[in-house]
């Protein structure tokens, strides 16, 4: 099971009780906006426990704040096949430009190298430029886009860019500072 903690967040398995405020995140428009449709609080509810809480390993992990218990994202991290790993994040629009999505997928990035072994692990966003930053601050290359992949809540067709990194790549980032090791 997995246990992070950073500086200012902590990365911990979801609970029944997290479900209200896994659907404050869920129920958002502009949130949801690269994702999906809203969910009503019953999907909420069905996604926490098929998803989150019933599933072995569980597919995704609550983010909050240290010193407090308040859910303010919902991180995949599931396996795929062995050594390869998807990563993605949702969280509350009240927590977005502070810096925890990167703090707590950092800390996961770091976690699946080191202790899991990891070989590889990527993201894929529906045309978030938020995201897409975020997945380059992380040191993932952009591997290529998915054309008129998913259909955004609008009805629209959009591509899904998906990025990656490789065990090596990782090994080579001088994570204390955030450059790349020359």
């Amino acid at each position: 099971m997995i246990y992070l903690e950073t500086g200012r967040m902590l990365l911990r398995p979801f609970a029944a009780e997290d479900e209200r405020d896994l659907h404050a995140i869920f129920e958002d428009p502009e949130v949801m906006a690269f994702v999906e449709p809203t969910y009503t609080a019953e999907q909420t509810r069905d996604f926490l426990h098929s998803f989150c809480l019933r599933r072995e390993p569980p597919g995704a992990f609550a983010a909050v704040r240290r010193g407090e218990s308040r859910v303010i994202g919902y991180v995949l991290f599931k396996e795929m096949s062995g050594d390869v790993y998807e990563l993605g994040w949702i969280f509350n629009r009240a927590y977005w430009q502070q810096g925890y999505a990167y703090e707590v997928c950092r800390a996961l990035v770091h976690h699946a190298f080191t202790v899991l072994n990891a070989r590889r692990i990527y993201a894929a966003t529906a045309n978030s430029p938020a995201s897409m930053a975020t997945m380059r601050t992380l040191g993932f290359s952009h591997e290529g886009p998915f054309r008129q992949h998913r259909r955004l809540p609008g009805g629209a067709l959009t591509d899904t860019f998906c990025d990656g990194q490789l065990r090596g790549e990782y090994e080579g980032r001088d994570y204390c500072s955030d450059k790349k090791r020359q």
